[in-house]
């Protein structure tokens, strides 16, 4: 049963994989919102804002990398909803594989998507100035991270992708997630919000997400904030994934 499972994903996966290589604008258009936003951040915000010793596309980056990973997985949203809209998943219902496949193969396609995206945005990073000492198992623990974060996302975007009424429903949902960010330690220090806005914004996933991954990359010691940023992770990815698989269950049925 288990092998039927495997087997199955991969088959669907290389079938999703193929749409996303077939239309590279998805992930070009996934990086350039980020990108756009670091040029912004850097050479027009950036001087104005006091980081210390860090340099600020040092300090920004972190969030850079969550907003890509938030802009990314709308195409997980939309690609989920064209597939039902289009009669794909009654047409795997009436054969012999696994029905959780399909649903873990654009999960998948997602994760490749948008490793490939943070990629390309750290590439421009480099050329911008960024520049870390932190050793090998610090990049795989950032890696880490980014990896659950996005699994966590992508299965919040399967929930609108199952549910949605529209093309645009389907991927609406993910702009509250791309501004999240701003409300955070990503691009200014907290200390220099006002009282509400900074109780929200260091009682908040991303806030302590920026954080491990910004100690991480500067080698200093990073205490509880990559337990929290990990425990954020989890928690989002288990409540999302019950709710995406009940949605899936209803609308199969």
């Amino acid at each position: 049963m288990t092998t039927h499972f495997f087997g199955d994903t991969a088959v669907l996966t290389g079938r999703t994989m193929r749409h996303v290589t077939r239309s590279l604008d998805t992930i070009i258009t996934t990086a350039i919102t980020p990108i756009a936003i670091m040029l912004l951040f850097v050479y027009v915000f950036g001087g104005a804002i006091d980081t210390g010793s860090v340099s600020y596309v040092n300090y920004m980056l972190p969030g850079i990398l969550l907003i890509t990973i938030a802009s990314g997985i709308s195409y997980t949203a939309f690609r989920l909803f064209t597939d039902m809209q289009g009669g794909i998943f009654e047409r795997f219902q009436s054969m012999p594989i696994a029905r959780s496949g399909v649903l873990w193969a654009h999960v998948l396609t997602s994760l490749v998507a948008n490793v490939i995206s943070l990629v390309v945005v750290v590439g421009v990073a480099l050329l911008l100035g960024f520049r870390s000492g932190a050793g090998v198992l610090a990049w795989l623990a950032v890696a880490g991270i980014l990896v659950l974060f996005t699994l966590a996302l992508t299965w919040i975007a399967v929930i609108p992708g199952l549910t949605a009424k529209s093309v645009d429903g389907a991927s609406a949902f993910s702009y509250p997630l791309i501004f999240l960010p701003f409300i955070s330690s990503a691009f200014v220090p907290t200390d220099t919000m006002p009282g509400p806005v900074r109780a929200f914004a260091e009682n908040q996933p991303v806030t302590s997400i920026v954080n491990a991954i910004r100690d991480l990359f500067t080698r200093q010691p990073v205490g509880t904030d990559i337990w929290t940023a990990l425990a954020w992770c989890v928690g989002i990815l288990v409540v999302a994934y019950v709710f995406a698989t009940i949605s899936y269950r209803r609308r199969i049925s």
